[in-house]
């Protein structure tokens, strides 16, 4: 059975990941395996992981007062608390490890900018309907389709990666196949 590429190494852009590896942010010896983030996605992560630690005190105090109400085997407010603990644990425990594995992408490095890949903000009309949509393409931990960010391996952004503005795509989504023009690719 072939081994299968990475999904990071299809999202960074449709070359080799030699290439890409040459030709973008890995440069730092980072592997295709690395979580990337922007810096507005790090700060959200670090933001969060923060919130879920002063949660975790907070918690620990009403364990404390329920413990000493007694029978623990009974005690709903002490299980629900252990419960609610073990989670937030698990979420600081996940964040810990995904922000000392991050890797920031540096759309200020020499790339070709023309180019759509991870941290672009593309513009682009649906060739059929004429309309006009703006999304900027982020990893899956930034991603908020209201915001405008959609994560780099969803369908649409698969499609996008690796086209230059001018360019038409056709792109493969779960509601059918879409003709897109790429009208500009900025990087903020």
């Amino acid at each position: 059975m072939p081994a299968r590429r990475p999904l990071l190494t299809q999202a960074l852009s449709r070359q080799t990941a030699v290439q890409t590896r040459d030709r973008f942010f890995l440069r730092d010896g980072g592997t295709m395996s690395d979580i990337y983030l922007t810096k507005d996605g790090f700060d959200k992560l670090q933001a969060e992981l923060a919130n879920l630690k002063r949660q975790k005190n907070e918690l620990s105090l009403e364990i404390n007062e329920a413990r000493e109400q007694g029978d623990l085997k009974e005690n709903a407010g002490y299980i629900y608390g252990k419960e609610k603990q073990s989670q937030i644990m698990a979420r600081i425990g996940e964040l810990e490890v995904r922000l000392r594995n991050a890797k920031l992408v540096d759309n200020n490095m020499d790339f070709n900018k023309d180019e759509v890949r991870l941290g672009a903000t593309v513009t682009m009309r649906d060739e059929n309907s004429g309309s006009v949509m703006t999304y900027t393409l982020s990893s899956a931990d930034e991603a908020d389709p209201s915001a405008g960010k959609i994560s780099v391996s969803s369908p649409l952004a698969q499609g996008l990666l690796g086209a230059a503005a001018g360019a038409s795509v056709k792109v493969r989504l779960p509601s059918g196949e879409k003709h897109l023009a790429i009208l500009k690719v900025d990087y903020k």
